[in-house]
C-alpha cells in the first residue's frame, strides 16, 4: 500500500461527485413523490369519485411497500451488487410512475403506487450504501450533506411542484414527470457506477423475511389507519399493530441465531451507531410528524392555495441549504456531539413560534421561524446519520444503512399518525352546527369544520361570527398539536446528549484498510 493510497484526499473529487449525482437523482424522485402526491388527494377524490379514506391509500400503499422492501435491500445489495440492484429499483419506480398516470380507478392507482414503492424503498438505502463506500468514513460527512439536500428539500419542493403541475396541467403530470428523470438516472447509473463484484456466499434469511417484512408492514398499516379511525381501540388499528409488533419482536429474538440475518441487530454493539440511531429515531418522530402540519395550517387556517402554501414553506429549505454544506464539513472534523445540540436549539426556537399560532399570525414571523428551523435542520439530520455510519466496517455499510432507513420509516409513520390523531381529536371537540350534516357521511358538521371548508373555497351560507369562532377554534387546535410536537423536539435533546463529543479514530474495515482507497463496489 503506497503512502498516497493510505492517505486519500480530504476533499471530494470529481469521481465521487459523479457517483453522488446518480444517488441524488434517485433520492429526488423517491422523496418528492411522497410530498407531491399528498397535495393531489383532493383532486383524486373528484377524479375517481372516492372518499378521502380511499384516496389516502395512494400514500399508505406506497409507504407499506417501502417498509416491506427496505429490509431486503441490505442482503440483496451484498448478493447481487449495488449497481444492478439500484438500476432495477430505478426501473421499478419509473415504470410504476408511468402506470400511475394511466390509472382509471382508485384501485388501479393504489396498485401502481405499491409498485412505485417497491422501487422507491430500495433507492434510499442503496444510495446511502453507494455514497458511503464512495467517500470512505473520513469524507462521509461532506458526502452525506449532498444526499441530505433532496431529503430536506423534498417536503418543501413537493407541494410547490405538485400544486403547480395540477394547476397548470393535470394530476397525471405529477407521475409523468418521473419518467424522463428516471430514464436519465438509469443511463447515468449505467455509466457512472463502477462494476459490481457481488458476494454470493451469504444465504438468504427466509425466516427473517417472513417475520420482519410482513410484521413491519402490518404494524405500519395499523399506525396509518389511526388518523382515519381516530382511536386505538378500533380493530383496524390495534389488531394489525399487535400482530405486527409480535412478529417484529419475534424477529429480534430470532435474528441473533443465523450467521447472516436479514437485519443484523448485532451492529447495535457499536455504541456510536446505537446512540445515533436512537437520536435520529426520536428526532424523526418529533419533527417529521409535526412538520407535515405546517402546510396544512397555511391551507386550512389561512386559506392559501396549494402553490402558495408550498412557497411559504420555502424559507425552511433555504435555511437548510445554507447550513447543510457547513455541517457536512464539520461532521468530518468535529465530533457531532459538539455541533448537533446547537442545531437542535435553532429548531426548538423556530418551532416554538408555531405553538402560538392564531388566525392572523404574521407571515414575516412564521417564515422567519421556518428559516431558523431550516438552519437547524441542515445541521442535524445528516451529521447524526454520518455519526451512525462512519465507524462501520466496509462489509457492514449496506446493513447499517438498512437499519437507519427502517428506523426512519417507522419513526416518520409514528410521528405523522400521532400528530394527525391529536389534531383530529382537537378539531372534533368543536361544537356541532345544529341541522347541518355532511351529505356524504351523514355526520354533523362542526364549527371548526365549516370554517376550514370556508377557507378552502366552499361557499357556506353561515353567519360570519360562527365562521370566525370556528376558525379561531381550528387555529387553537393547530397550536395545541404543535405544542405536543415542540415537547417531542425538546425530548430529542436527551439522546443527543449521548452523541460522541470526543474525536474518535475511524476503523475502516476488518483489515484496517481505508474504505476511501477502494472503488465503490460490494464486497
Amino acid at each position: 500500500m503506497t503512502e498516497q493510497a493510505a492517505a486519500p484526499p480530504e476533499k471530494l473529487d470529481a469521481a465521487v461527485f459523479k457517483i453522488a449525482g446518480v444517488v441524488v437523482l434517485g433520492a429526488v424522485m423517491s422523496i418528492l413523490d411522497i410530498t407531491v402526491v399528498s397535495v393531489a388527494l383532493p383532486t383524486f377524490q373528484i377524479e375517481f369519485n372516492a372518499t378521502y379514506a380511499q384516496v389516502a391509500w395512494t400514500l399508505t400503499g406506497y409507504t407499506l411497500a417501502l417498509a416491506t422492501v427496505i429490509p431486503l435491500s441490505g442482503w440483496a445489495a451484498d448478493r447481487f451488487g449495488t449497481k444492478r440492484l439500484y438500476m432495477m429499483a430505478l426501473v421499478l419506480f419509473t415504470a410504476g410512475s408511468a402506470l400511475c398516470a394511466t390509472a382509471t380507478s382508485i384501485e388501479q392507482l393504489v396498485g401502481y403506487r405499491v409498485l412505485q414503492g417497491l422501487g422507491g424503498g430500495m433507492l434510499m438505502p442503496l444510495g446511502m450504501t453507494i455514497m458511503t463506500r464512495a467517500a470512505g468514513p473520513k469524507r462521509i460527512g461532506r458526502l452525506m450533506a449532498v444526499l441530505g439536500i433532496p431529503m430536506l428539500l423534498g417536503p418543501i419542493g413537493g407541494p410547490i411542484l405538485g400544486g403547480w403541475l395540477i394547476e397548470a396541467a393535470s394530476w397525471h403530470w405529477i407521475f409523468l414527470i418521473n419518467v424522463p428523470i428516471g430514464a436519465v438516472a438509469l443511463v447515468y447509473a449505467y455509466f457512472a457506477l463502477p462494476r459490481d463484484n457481488p458476494s454470493p456466499s451469504e444465504s438468504f434469511d427466509f425466516i427473517g423475511m417472513l417475520l420482519l417484512s410482513p410484521g413491519l408492514a402490518l404494524f405500519l398499516f395499523g399506525v396509518s389507519s389511526l388518523p382515519q379511525e381516530g382511536t386505538f381501540s378500533a380493530p383496524r388499528v390495534w389488531i394489525p399493530m399487535l400482530v405486527g409488533a409480535v412478529m417484529m419482536i419475534s424477529f429480534v429474538f430470532y435474528s441473533f441465531k443465523p450467521r447472516h440475518p436479514l437485519l443484523d441487530l448485532r451492529l447495535f454493539k457499536n455504541r456510536r451507531l446505537t446512540v445515533s440511531t436512537v437520536a435520529l429515531f426520536v428526532f424523526i418522530i418529533a419533527f417529521m410528524g409535526a412538520g407535515l402540519l405546517f402546510p396544512s395550517y397555511f391551507l386550512q387556517i389561512r386559506g392559501e392555495s396549494t402553490l402558495h402554501a408550498g412557497l411559504l414553506m420555502a424559507p425552511q429549505g433555504l435555511g437548510a441549504m445554507i447550513t447543510m454544506p457547513i455541517a457536512g464539513t464539520l461532521a468530518d472534523r468535529v465530533p457531532v456531539g459538539r455541533t448537533v445540540p446547537f442545531a437542535m436549539a435553532l429548531i426548538a426556537i423556530g418551532f416554538f413560534t408555531f405553538t402560538q399560532v392564531g388566525v392572523d399570525t404574521s407571515y414575516v414571523l412564521l417564515c422567519g421561524s421556518l428559516f431558523v428551523m431550516g438552519l437547524g435542520m441542515g445541521g442535524t439530520m445528516m451529521p447524526i446519520m454520518t455519526s451512525a455510519l462512519r465507524t462501520l466496517d466496509h462489509q457492514d455499510v449496506a446493513r447499517g444503512s438498512t437499519l437507519v432507513n427502517i428506523l426512519q420509516q417507522i419513526g416518520g409513520s409514528i410521528g405523522t399518525a400521532t400528530m394527525s390523531v391529536i389534531l383530529t381529536t382537537q378539531l372534533n371537540g368543536s361544537p356541532d352546527i345544529p341541522g347541518l350534516t355532511n351529505p356524504k357521511t351523514g355526520d354533523p358538521i362542526t364549527e371548526a369544520g365549516a370554517a376550514i371548508a370556508h377557507q378552502q373555497g366552499v361557499n357556506l351560507p353561515l353567519p360570519a361570527d360562527l365562521l370566525a369562532r370556528g376558525l379561531q377554534f381550528a387555529a387553537d387546535s393547530f397550536a395545541t398539536t404543535f405544542t405536543v410536537g415542540f415537547v417531542l423536539v425538546l425530548a430529542t435533546f436527551i439522546p443527543i446528549a449521548f452523541l460522541p463529543r470526543k474525536k474518535e479514530s475511524v476503523t475502516d474495515g476488518p483489515s484496517g484498510y481505508d474504505v476511501a482507497e477502494t472503488p465503490v463496489m460490494t464486497h
